[in-house]
């Protein structure tokens, strides 16, 4: 029979998801069906029940039901407890419900493997302190850079964020600080960062964090966790602002796709020609 998979989120008709798990199935050639299925907060959890109880094999799960995830799943993997929230969900043999969190992955994957740079010894600023942080931030980590700075913009939250991954900052000998939301235009960072991540939703709203020419060094890069057509406006203002390369999420979306294929298939497909496909996608529709 062919196994069934979906994604949940609410809003869901916009989500790539279906696309690149199609394109990893007939690549690997796994027989699986996958759908969106848009299901609001006061419905998640039961839909994602009902979901297993007709057969379905797993799901990933966005926007706005990670946490719920978690909540829902019977066990799940140390990064997702890190991150305190799931975007994958696997229906195991005996019935049990197990959680994982692939964001993480896909981003240092797309960094290292698609953009072919080092995290090690590098200072970093992640902007934002929500669930896109703090399922990046536990990753980040474990990739030793220098030092990583946590600005948002209700301070207690980026303390609240940096005091939550202390311990692991220690054990990996990563210095991990908060800096001032407005101190992002004001302050003059000395050393400034080698790479600046947008993990804030500005870009959804068509606006972007303030940024300093200060806050980027001679060979800074600008990754931003939203992606689209064209540039978000958080990479348009970085590269005026100095970053040397500006790069969006959309590798990171594919590399975190995979992550949970394989997990739900123990297949690794290959995401290069997935995600060229999806950026000669996305600019057709510029295009038009």
């Amino acid at each position: 029979m062919t196994d069934r998979y979906a994604v949940f989120g609410h809003p869901i008709h916009h989500s790539k998801s279906p696309f690149i798990h199609s394109a990893f199935a007939q690549q690997t050639g796994q027989d699986l069906t996958y759908t969106a299925i848009d299901a609001p907060a006061e419905t998640f959890t039961t839909a994602v029940r009902a979901f297993f109880a007709e057969g379905g094999k797993g799901a990933n799960v966005t926007v706005p039901h990670k946490e719920a995830a978690l909540a829902l799943a019977d066990d799940a993997t140390p990064r997702a407890q890190e991150a305190g929230a799931a975007n994958t969900l696997l229906f195991t043999a005996d019935g049990a419900i197990y959680a994982d969190n692939t964001d993480g992955v896909g981003l240092i994957r797309d960094l290292t493997n698609r953009w072919g740079l080092s995290l090690e010894g590098k200072r970093i600023l992640l902007l934002g302190a929500g669930g896109a942080a703090k399922g990046i931030l536990a990753p980040l980590i474990a990739a030793r850079p220098r030092a990583i700075t946590v600005a948002n913009r209700t301070a207690a939250r980026a303390e609240a964020l940096t005091t939550a991954f202390a311990p692991l900052a220690v054990r990996f000998d990563v210095t991990l600080t908060t800096l001032p939301w407005a101190q992002l235009v004001h302050r003059e960072a000395t050393p400034p960062f080698d790479l600046v991540l947008n993990a804030t939703s500005a870009s959804l709203a068509g606006s972007t964090p303030p940024l300093s020419r200060a806050l980027w060094a001679p060979d800074a890069v600008a990754y931003d966790l939203m992606y689209g057509a064209s540039p978000t406006p958080f990479l348009i203002a970085a590269q005026q602002q100095g970053a040397a390369r500006a790069i969006d999420g959309l590798g990171m979306l594919v590399e975190q796709a995979a992550e949970s294929f394989w997990l739900w298939r123990s297949v690794r497909p290959e995401t290069e020609p997935v995600y060229r496909a999806l950026r000669a996608q996305l600019a057709a529709s510029a295009a038009r």
